[in-house]
């Protein structure tokens, strides 16, 4: 399972010891905003520059606008540094009808591209239609949804495990679960076989280390030195 850093502020990318190797940074307007940055194409380009400075083979950023002008203009500039920086452009779009056309633009231009958001079969069924290479269903936040008294949350990720195993024509898109919460969370996913997580560097770094593997080498410690007047 591929793991995507889900920051667009840079100075979190570098991970300590203990970190698993991380493929990619996802980005969003949010995330970006966070980073202090403006929503523009200039910030998007330093963002690409940025992450294949930093080693990574993938970055995956989200357009702010379903304008068809400014989509073609954003994502011919972005794959020009990505292809220059030699990186792995996705971009990502919501998986919403009001931008359908937006959508099939992007692909048009042989890019890759993820819906956001996705929260339902029926859009995991319409994302497999559009031929999406990604889909990112919020799996935190669809686990907290109390407006339909709670949601299968797992029915529907073992269902986006299914379409990214499809075979023939109508295989993907591949699971990228977002919004996880606990460490059994992303344990259920590595299960079910999700292509990938993406996960705030705060995340990775708490999860790095545990109270009951701290526990272990503690009682480690004590007995080794307990044993010592054995001799």
């Amino acid at each position: 399972m591929d793991i995507y850093i889900d920051s667009a502020d840079i100075s979190q990318w570098a991970l300590p010891a203990g970190c698993p190797p991380v493929v990619g940074v996802t980005t969003n307007p949010t995330l970006v905003f966070q980073a202090g940055l403006p929503v523009n194409l200039a910030s998007y380009e330093r963002l690409v520059q940025a992450a294949a400075a930093a080693g990574m083979a993938h970055i995956m950023v989200q357009l702010p606008s379903n304008n068809i002008v400014a989509a073609h203009n954003w994502v011919h500039q972005l794959q020009s540094v990505a292809s220059r920086e030699g990186i792995r452009l996705t971009i990502k779009l919501p998986c919403h009808p009001s931008w359908t056309e937006c959508i099939h633009a992007v692909k048009a231009m042989q890019q890759s591209v993820l819906l956001t958001g996705l929260s339902n079969a029926v859009q995991l069924l319409w994302a497999q239609a559009l031929q999406a290479d990604f889909v990112a269903p919020y799996v935190g936040r669809l686990a907290a949804d109390s407006s339909q008294g709670g949601r299968d949350v797992w029915a529907l990720m073992r269902a986006c495990v299914a379409a990214q195993q499809s075979p023939g024509p109508h295989a993907g898109p591949q699971l990228l679960a977002a919004s996880i919460k606990s460490p059994d969370v992303l344990s259920h996913l590595m299960g079910l076989g999700a292509a990938a997580v993406t996960l705030p560097p705060a995340s990775l770094i708490a999860w790095s280390q545990d109270a009951v593997t701290d526990a272990a080498m503690a009682q480690f410690d004590r007995d080794i030195a307990a044993s010592q007047s054995l001799g």
